[in-house]
């Protein structure tokens, strides 16, 4: 009798430990805010306020889809534009919810030639799924699982090889995956910008960060609104950690031009700050 209550105790101990690391997997490697946003993408005020895209072909000079190997083992895709000369400088684009679609091809090619000594990628989240509509892009989103994207962004750091420098970019889906990147990045990581994504929410998560943070945000957004910023700086603070925020007088995704609420001069002055605030970290 005794063996057997000893037995029992020892599988109770191994069960419960598994439990523990199993939690202290999640909280280390999982945001609570990148879970938020995602289920946004069930509301239907949230899907509603984004508008179909304008269909839109971009042609490229001299961008290339490349592939490399994720920390899953599988393999990933992104869309890369190269430095003429050899660069450790790497900027990571990140997609909106509709895909890596022809407007961040052309967002992250335009990017690379202002800037000219960095590499860009923009990477695909999706894995290859580019959403015409809200419904589907809702879709994607929703569906889309986080450990795939830490396992993504991951490889593609990895790719960059030792002694890079890795700035990020993102809007919408992609601003709260630029702020996660910059986080997976660690030492590498010299520069984010973040437009009107959700931030991540823990303290102790953001003192890892190496960077300071460049956040565009809108004060229209119902969803990243400016209660949610004010708690972003706040968060930054409590991390010993720089914030720069710049708050639009207008509504989520302002600065995409596929988007009927799309306000062209905001969106050039976010760009323009987020130029020289890249070209001060990636000299």
């Amino acid at each position: 009798m005794k063996k057997i209550t000893s037995i029992c105790l020892l599988l109770l101990f191994v069960t419960s430990l598994k439990k523990l690391a199993a939690q202290c997997s999640k909280s280390c490697c999982e945001s609570n805010a990148i879970y938020a946003f995602a289920g946004f993408a069930k509301e239907k005020k949230f899907r509603a306020g984004h508008d179909n895209p304008k269909p839109f072909t971009y042609v490229s000079e001299k961008g290339e889809m490349i592939t490399f190997k994720t920390n899953d083992g599988g393999t990933a895709k992104a869309f890369a534009i190269m430095a003429v000369k050899p660069t450790k400088n790497n900027i990571i684009v990140i997609q909106e919810w509709w895909g890596l679609n022809d407007y961040i091809k052309k967002e992250a090619e335009k990017l690379q030639k202002d800037l000219g000594n960095v590499n860009v990628y923009a990477v695909d989240m999706y894995d290859g799924k580019i959403a015409t509509n809200r419904d589907s892009a809702g879709k994607y989103m929703g569906e889309f699982k986080q450990d795939r994207g830490v396992a993504i962004l991951s490889g593609l750091i990895n790719y960059f090889g030792e002694g890079a420098k890795v700035g990020t970019i993102g809007w919408c889906f992609g601003g709260g995956w630029s702020l996660q990147a910059s986080l997976l990045a660690g030492n590498k990581a010299v520069a984010c910008v973040m437009y009107y994504g959700m931030p991540e929410e823990s303290v102790g998560k953001l003192k890892n960060l190496n960077t300071d943070v460049l956040g565009i945000f809108a004060k229209e957004d119902k969803w990243v609104n400016p209660e949610v910023v004010d708690k972003f700086a706040k968060n930054m603070t409590a991390a010993g950690k720089k914030v720069s925020i710049k708050m639009f007088e207008a509504d989520h995704a302002f600065a995409n031009p596929s988007n009927p609420k799309f306000n062209k001069a905001y969106t050039e002055e976010a760009y323009q700050t987020s130029v020289k605030y890249f070209r001060e970290r990636l000299k």
